[in-house]
């Protein structure tokens, strides 16, 4: 079945490449276009497009259809295109002709438009609750590990004392960042396109606020052509903030790799938690956060596929939409699996606490020995040729003394201030609305 079937054949090769993956890809969607039909139907009815009758016909079946979904039995038919065709098939067995009024005053375009932004709008919320998951190892293990000193480096140098703790919290911080992103993304994809129709509108009298309401949006995108622009626009942007958590797992991935290594030895994990090698014994890999960081990797390139797929096509639509898709619907379980699969070594990973007592590191306190002549008068030029001197010559020992005092150093962390900015930045975001428009929809009359 085809929504734009007028009868003649397509050419079989054709009608392969062309559907592409759109079967696998529109299971991801089908709940979405469920409860988007729903919302359409009610406003079909208070136009007086549909009968009141007609209305609880098309909403019980709509909601059985959404049932059998959310059991995993759905299935996109031999022979049908896409989950909106087979909506409308399963809608038109059941109802007959009321089944065929449900596409009234839309296209596929605006209806795969909602669908994609109801799909992200539910992802976005579970990565939010992922990412808080996350967030929350990262300060337990900094609060753990809060005065337990480590070596600091630039240019992979041993520079100045830091902590596990200032180490884990790094990255905590950074992911409140990464969610002022993800909120960002988030508001633009919350604005209902349904209604826009191809792109061009309908002469339907459309009440698009209703269906703005009905599904929980916070606002719609009022110009029709540009709704119909939102179409790769809305999947880059929400992929720049998955690529920015995606680097900041990536990163901390890549320090542990380098601290678990003999050369440093600054963490480790159990056994269990590590793989080893064919021929050497005694090897215990990090493949875990080697493969976090490949994925992350991977996932930070999602921006820029979808830009070459969608930065030479004017306004309207074009096919070459469908294979946005393909790389992005999949991206956040890639994604929630990197989060969850770091989640679980990070609980389970030991650091060194005597890591410092290495002569290694006893130039790592030269600037703190540095500061303490300043703090007597001595001016710090003079100081820091002082201390310079006798690095050079072989007569320096340290102090081994940290004292660090300001905000967001090594002896004051700020962790509860951090822990307050993700916090006001997560209550921002209005879940429990959209859940309650979803409830509704799916009440029976």
């Amino acid at each position: 079945m085809k929504l734009w079937d007028k009868g003649t054949s397509v050419n079989e090769l054709i009608e392969i490449f062309t559907v592409g993956k759109d079967r696998e890809m529109d299971l991801y969607l089908a709940k979405f276009d469920v409860l988007g039909s729903i919302a359409h139907a009610k406003m079909l009815q208070s136009i007086n497009l549909l009968t009141a009758n007609e209305l609880v016909e098309l909403q019980s079946e709509l909601v059985n259809i959404y049932e059998v979904i959310e059991k995993g039995d759905f299935q996109i038919e031999d022979g049908v295109e896409d989950v909106h065709s087979q909506v409308e098939l399963m809608l038109t067995r059941k109802l007959g002709d009321t089944g065929k009024k449900i596409h009234s005053g839309r296209s596929r375009n605006d209806q795969v438009l909602l669908d994609l932004k109801l799909f992200t709008r539910s992802e976005i919320q579970s990565l939010v609750m992922s990412v808080c998951g996350l967030f929350d190892k990262l300060l337990t293990k900094a609060i753990l590990n809060r005065d337990h000193l480590m070596p600091g480096y630039t240019h992979l140098q041993v520079a100045m004392p830091s902590s596990f703790g200032l180490w884990f919290s790094a990255y905590a911080e950074s992911l409140v960042d990464d969610m002022i992103l993800l909120q960002a993304a988030f508001k633009i994809t919350n604005q209902n396109p349904l209604g826009s129709a191809a792109g061009y509108g309908s002469s339907f009298p459309l009440d698009r606020q209703m269906t703005t309401d009905l599904l929980g949006f916070e606002s719609m995108n009022y110009n029709v052509i540009y709704a119909q622009m939102g179409r790769g626009k809305v999947e880059k942007t929400v992929a720049f903030a998955l690529s920015s958590i995606a680097a900041t797992i990536s990163k901390f991935a890549y320090d542990v790799c380098l601290f678990m290594s003999q050369n440093f030895g600054f963490v480790s994990l159990p056994d269990e938690l590590t793989t080893g090698s064919s021929i050497m014994p005694h090897k215990k890999n990090p493949d875990v956060f080697e493969l976090v960081r490949s994925h992350c990797n991977k996932i930070q390139a999602l921006p820029y596929q979808i830009s070459l797929i969608t930065n030479n096509l004017p306004s309207g639509y074009f096919r070459d939409l469908q294979i946005l898709k393909e790389v992005f619907l999949p991206a956040f379980t890639e994604l929630y699996e990197c989060i969850a699969i770091a989640g679980f070594a990070i609980d389970n990973m030991t650091v060194n606490t005597n890591v410092m007592a290495d002569e290694r590191y006893k130039y790592v306190y030269s600037v703190e020995d540095v500061n303490k002549l300043v703090m007597q008068g001595v001016p710090f030029r003079d100081a820091y040729k002082q201390v310079g001197t006798q690095i050079n010559s072989g007569t320096y020992e340290p102090t081994r003394e940290v004292n660090h005092t300001h905000a967001g150093s090594v002896g004051n962390l700020c962790l509860d201030e951090i822990a307050e900015k993700m916090l006001a930045i997560v209550q921002v975001f209005d879940f429990e609305q959209i859940e309650e428009s979803y409830s509704n929809l799916l009440k029976r009359v």
